[in-house]
């Protein structure tokens, strides 16, 4: 994602600055603001219970058999609609960082917020970056190769532009954006450690083949975007901050931002036309920290 390049730090400040001109100017924030989708409401358990049995204080000559309270005829409790992932046959931790439907956003850190992968590779793709940055955990990776490889057949080519952060690595790039900008300016810019889906191991950030508008908002119409989009979730990848949405993950588009759910998982969201995560899970909207 981009809080670990535009929105998140590991790259210069002048994308950011340039991405929030392109909100402001051409994309027109006036627009973006009036347009944003409302965030989900999780319809909350009844914990009411039933009333006991009406009886009477004072003495009768003739037996009354106990009568019911009405209100234990009330209906039953309201019940939390299913999310959409409950569908599926298999189910997956959204907390557990080693599962794929882990669910990481401004309120939901990992936990532990040191977490480290146990299968770091470096997956057979062309990589923009070297270091810790070109490792993905083994499925992902695997997940990686087989879409860059279908990419490649249909004439895109795309590369690995941004891949594992550890926790240490977000510490400094959150701080040097608190030092350069204040804490209120970081958090629209960067994730704080220990809340980047880039630790997990399951997200990447692809860049263009040709290096056109790498983690630019021009970036969504390079072709490795536009193929990515379209045909990610054959591979179980979802634009994990979708246009739009950000009222519910936290942060504006970056299409060179995807993330590893599973094949069933992601084909289920694009067909239920489903845009993020927090709403196939049924987790809470996470604009911001608490």
């Amino acid at each position: 994602m981009c809080h670990s390049c535009v929105a998140g730090g590991v790259h210069s400040g002048a994308s950011r600055r340039s991405f929030a001109r392109f909100l402001a100017a051409g994309a027109g924030l006036t627009v973006l603001a009036a347009c944003t989708p409302a965030a989900p409401a999780g319809v909350a358990l009844s914990s009411s219970s039933l009333a006991p049995a009406a009886t009477s204080a004072s003495p009768s000559p003739v037996a009354v058999p106990s009568v019911e309270s009405t209100t234990a005829a009330a209906e039953p409790p309201a019940q939390v609609p299913a999310s959409p992932s409950a569908a599926l046959p298999r189910q997956f931790s959204l907390t557990d960082p080693a599962s794929p439907w882990l669910v990481v956003n401004k309120h939901r850190p990992l936990a532990p917020a040191d977490y480290l992968p146990a299968d770091l590779v470096q997956p057979n793709v062309p990589l923009a970056v070297s270091g810790e940055a070109a490792l993905l955990n083994s499925t992902t990776a695997a997940a990686a190769e087989a879409m860059f490889a279908a990419a490649a057949l249909d004439g895109v080519s795309m590369t690995l532009a941004s891949g594992y952060r550890s926790y240490g690595t977000q510490v400094a790039t959150y701080n040097g954006y608190v030092a350069a900008r204040g804490l209120a300016d970081a958090d629209t810019a960067s994730a704080r450690p220990g809340y980047s889906e880039h630790q997990t191991g399951w997200s990447f950030d692809i860049g263009d083949g040709g290096g056109a508008c790498g983690f630019q908002p021009c970036f969504a119409d390079q072709p490795a975007a536009v193929w990515a989009k379209a045909n990610g979730h054959r591979f179980g990848f979802v634009v994990r901050y979708p246009w739009m949405f950000h009222p519910i993950t936290g942060y504006y588009y970056e299409p060179w931002h995807l993330r590893y759910i599973g094949v069933e998982t992601a084909a289920d969201m694009a067909n239920r036309g489903i845009s993020t995560v927090e709403e196939y899970f049924g987790v809470e909207a996470a604009p911001g920290y608490p």
